[in-house]
């Protein structure tokens, strides 16, 4: 299990449903993917999907500043490896770029080292199958009140029981309560609604805004304000009934730790890319010391795994946003989604969408 080489690959492929996370948004699906070998032949996968572009960058830096740290070493020694990259790209690093980077290696060699057990992810990490609640997420509000309801309810028919639609940023405020009435009354009380405002306001702002959306059942609201307003999250989560949730937007624990010290907000948001699953399982495992629950950010073809292997699990983030690409993608039934039981994580990209799509190094 002595990794041998690294190669990563950049795409570049169109949308078939694309974001409209506003007016005008028309960056085209990227994502980077890296495969590490090793001397017996062992292929372990790791991806990662930027929304706001950097794939040469991303590139750059694992030729750079990561494979030459980790060619030669044992891949089994997955964590020893996060810790050393955490340490290396310290100056440079502890966000962003390196942090990315480095979890794109920590997802393959998380595979590398499933396959080599002939175990998923998700019993190698000594959890059990079980089946996690999805919620349909991409009720984008550049499709305004009557298209976020349209996607919404797809959703309710196809069996979720939550959906999450976004607010802030585009309209106004009176315009995005309205939207959210629109949305309680197709449908119903038997499903949940959440809102995301991509921190989009202040606390100044976020408070009596959720306290109108109170009145309408809302379920959370997620990242009312900017990754680094700690003291305006916790003004927001004093003054509310509903949930105020975040956490995609945080590198690693240590960037989570004002909420681990005030324990206010009941569900974290962690992203694989930002930390990798051996950073996420550690996430989760001192969320769960202040009674936290775990609904990741995206990725839920790779998220069931963890899903299934940590103590306080909540919902998955359903996009579907690589389900074309995927030789056997993860599905979704009823609104509940359940790991694959092959080895690893249990993906891998279509060879013919790889070299149609693959953007020139």
């Amino acid at each position: 299990m002595i990794i041998a080489d690294i190669r990563t690959t950049a795409l570049r492929a169109p949308w078939v449903d694309p974001p409209r996370f506003a007016h005008g948004y028309d960056l085209p699906r990227e994502i980077l993917l890296i495969e590490i070998e090793t001397r017996s032949g062992v292929v372990g996968l790791g991806y990662l999907q930027p929304l706001g572009g950097g794939l040469a960058t991303l590139q750059a830096c694992i030729r750079e500043m990561i494979a030459p740290r980790i060619l030669g070493r044992d891949a089994t020694a997955v964590e020893a490896i996060w810790d050393d990259l955490w340490k290396a790209t310290a100056t440079m690093g502890r966000a962003g770029i390196t942090v990315m980077a480095q979890s794109a290696v920590d997802i393959a060699l998380w595979d590398a080292l499933g396959k080599h057990a002939g175990l998923p992810l998700y019993r190698l990490w000594g959890g059990a199958a079980r089946d996690v609640q999805a919620y349909g997420s991409g009720c984008w509000r550049g499709l305004g009140g009557d298209g976020m309801v349209e996607k919404a309810r797809r959703y309710a028919d196809a069996g979720f029981r939550a959906i999450k639609m976004q607010a802030g940023h585009m309209w106004s405020l009176n315009q995005d309560v309205a939207h959210v009435r629109q949305m309680r009354d197709a449908l119903g009380d038997e499903v949940d609604i959440m809102i995301d405002i991509n921190c989009g306001w202040t606390a100044d702002t976020a408070i009596p805004m959720g306290r109108r959306f109170e009145e309408h059942g809302v379920y959370w609201m997620e990242e009312p304000v900017r990754p680094d307003d700690f003291a305006g999250y916790f003004r927001i989560a004093d003054a509310l009934d509903l949930r105020v949730v975040g956490g995609e937007n945080h590198f690693g624990r240590h960037d989570l730790r004002p909420f681990f010290e005030n324990p206010k907000i009941p569900i974290l948001q962690p992203d694989p890319m930002r930390g990798g699953f051996t950073e996420l399982r550690r996430i989760a495992a001192v969320a769960d010391t202040w009674g936290m629950l775990i609904a990741p950010h995206c990725f839920d073809e790779l998220m069931g795994h963890l899903m299934c292997a940590i103590p306080n699990p909540h919902m998955l983030e359903y996009m579907g946003w690589l389900e074309d690409l995927l030789v056997d993608p993860v599905t979704v039934r009823d609104g509940t989604m359940r790991p694959p039981d092959r080895p690893g994580h249990g993906l891998a990209f279509r060879p013919e969408a790889v070299r149609e799509f693959a953007v020139a190094s």
